[in-house]
C-alpha cells in the first residue's frame, strides 16, 4: 500500500465514522516527515477519541500499526502517526486556533537567510 493509498485509507475511516470537514493534503514536497497529511473535526472529546480510534483499528487491519498516538486522554486534539500520512482530529474550535489546512498550504518561499544577508 502506498502513501495515496494509506490517505484515502485514512479518510474513509474517518468517513465511516461521520468526520466532518476532512481535508487530505499532500505535503510529499514540503517535508520529508509525511506524504499525507489529514485533518478531520470531531462534534466532541468522544466523538474525537472514536475518530482516532477508527483510524488505529483500519490502519491495523491493512498492516500500518500507528507509531505514535497523541492526545487520546483529553480528545481536543488526537494526533495519529502512521509514517507515510499524520492524522490530525480535533474539536472544531481547537482546529480553527492552529488552522493547520492553511499553515500547510503555504507554499514554501526561498530561504530568508539567503535573502537577508
Amino acid at each position: 500500500m502506498n502513501s495515496e493509498q494509506l490517505s484515502e485509507l485514512v479518510v474513509e475511516a474517518l468517513e465511516e465514522v461521520k468526520g466532518k470537514d476532512i481535508v487530505r493534503l499532500d505535503v510529499s514536497n514540503m517535508t520529508s516527515v509525511t506524504d499525507y497529511m489529514v485533518v478531520a473535526s470531531g462534534t466532541s472529546n468522544r466523538h474525537v477519541k472514536a475518530l482516532a480510534e477508527a483510524v488505529a483499528v483500519k490502519a491495523k487491519k491493512a498492516g500500518h500499526r500507528p507509531s505514535g498516538v497523541e492526545g487520546e486522554e483529553g480528545g481536543e486534539w488526537v494526533l495519529l502517526d502512521l509514517g507515510d500520512a499524520l492524522v490530525h482530529v480535533m474539536l472544531p474550535r481547537v482546529r480553527e486556533f492552529y488552522n493547520l489546512e492553511k499553515l500547510w498550504s503555504l507554499k514554501p518561499t526561498k530561504d530568508r537567510a539567503a535573502t537577508d544577508g
